[in-house]
């Protein structure tokens, strides 16, 4: 079952080739993170390339790139992941060899499973994850916009945004908060002794920086400094009461700053071990200086016992990378980055993620059959236009009779009615079994009805 789409081929024409869905994924359970950075480094110039299908051929595709995945749904002619994953390699200079041992192409009712699943947040670095079902969303719009969707993909992408909003609602797996975003700052709390006391950098100003601020504020933070390597830092910090910093004013803040966290898009990194090696001076304020003792009620001298301090804290939440690696050996620093989030990425609530599979599973049983149902629209038609053939040309030798013909008419319309609606529904019930050709044999065997050519004719 490939969820093929039907085309009527015009009389003379060469015919369509079959489209049917499929999809090209490169994930983090797949692949590494180094080349997930590599592949994420050409994301513009992939997705133009990949959802550019109707300038040179028939069908559709949609793009996901996000910070840990990377994949590509297609309505296309057979062997659509295979012609993608060339391109893949040709635009990134990653060999073939590299991205066909990290890639999963799948087929038919497997590309629904993985996008209702994906949508969900499901198939997310932290399971449950909300932002995912967005990015999803914005993945359709950018297509749509494109020209490159069609009616298969259109379907399939729509179904997925009701699967995730049925997760979300029977379940609690998109309920407890734990985003990529708020595993990081939970990673955090330990190191942190005070939020509300906390300066905090924020660079970038995407979808992450926005859920970033989202869970700051959540935690008490009010020290919020952005920065944005695309000049957007005013227009972002204007709408939601935060500090915006120039490029100049950077490594001023970089010193001043407890925790930096990095969430752009760049290609490239923003922040290198030589810019954070000026940033570390013997004034800069140590992040995490936790009070553990208070001043005895009555007492005129007020006291504070606190940690010692440890590392400055900076947070790469980008992919590509927005901290350069070499980051780390800077004494005075700890980066917390992609590849530690994800080694505490598990997920608590087993039974919830697994009613949440099933409910994905289910939805993608049921879209396999309502697509393999339209497989037998053509057959459906064909016999219809058959029986109300018969039923004219015997209208039209009753005609010749006035008096029969107005008594007889209604009665043979109810009849061809009666006589097409069982054989109707079992076409239909074949088609979701996966037996539509079965049933179009079935039926141009026993009735001359027109083919697809003709009927379109």
């Amino acid at each position: 079952m490939n969820f093929s789409t039907a085309h009527m081929d015009l009389p003379g024409a060469s015919p369509a080739p079959e489209l049917g869905l499929s999809c090209l994924s490169f994930d983090h359970h797949s692949a590494n993170f180094a080349l997930l950075e590599r592949i994420e480094r050409h994301t513009d110039a992939l997705t133009d390339a990949l959802g550019s299908v109707r300038a040179n051929s028939p069908g559709g595709a949609v793009v996901l790139a996000t910070c840990n995945r990377f994949e590509a749904y297609f309505d296309q002619a057979p062997g659509a992941p295979e012609r993608a994953l060339h391109q893949v390699a040709e635009l990134s200079g990653i060999s073939v060899a590299e991205l066909s041992s990290a890639a999963r192409m799948r087929h038919g009712i497997d590309v629904a499973h993985h996008l209702f699943s994906v949508t969900s947040g499901l198939e997310s670095m932290v399971v449950g994850e909300g932002e995912i079902s967005g990015q999803v969303r914005r993945a359709l719009t950018h297509a749509r916009r494109a020209g490159a969707t069609t009616p298969s993909l259109e379907q399939l992408f729509q179904r997925a945004a009701n699967v995730s909003k049925d997760v979300k609602r029977r379940t609690r797996v998109q309920t407890r908060g734990r985003s990529l975003v708020r595993l990081a700052l939970f990673l955090a709390e330990s190191r942190v002794g005070d939020w509300a006391g906390t300066r905090i950098l924020l660079v970038g100003t995407g979808a992450y920086a926005a859920a970033t601020l989202a869970a700051l504020r959540d935690r008490g933070v009010t020290r919020i400094a952005v920065h944005s390597p695309s000049g957007r830092a005013e227009a972002f910090a204007a709408t939601r009461g935060v500090r915006a910093i120039s490029p100049e004013d950077l490594e001023a803040e970089l010193t001043a700053a407890d925790i930096v966290i990095a969430c752009s898009n760049a290609q490239d990194p923003l922040i290198d071990a030589a810019l954070i090696e000026r940033t570390v001076t013997p004034t800069a304020r140590p992040y995490c200086t936790a009070l553990i003792g208070r001043a005895p009620e009555g007492s005129a001298t007020p006291f504070s016992v606190v940690t010692p301090p440890r590392p400055r804290l900076f947070i790469d939440l980008g992919m590509p990378r927005n901290i350069a690696p070499d980051a780390a050996q800077i004494s005075g620093i700890e980066l917390l980055d992609l590849d530690i989030v994800a080694r505490h990425a598990g997920v608590e609530e087993l039974s919830a993620e697994a009613e949440a599979r099933k409910i994905a599973s289910d939805a993608a049983q049921e879209f396999a059959a309502s697509q393999a149902e339209r497989d037998t629209v053509p057959t459906v038609r064909a016999l219809h236009d058959h029986v109300h053939a018969v039923l004219e040309a015997e209208i039209a030798r009753l005609r010749s009779n006035p008096a029969a013909a107005e008594l007889l008419e209604p009665a043979l319309r109810h009849f061809a009615g009666r006589l097409l609606h069982q054989p109707t529904l079992r076409i239909r019930e074949l088609g979701r079994a996966g037996n539509a050709d079965a049933a179009d044999a079935a039926v141009r065997a026993l009735f001359p009805v027109a083919g697809p050519d003709q009927h379109a004719a």
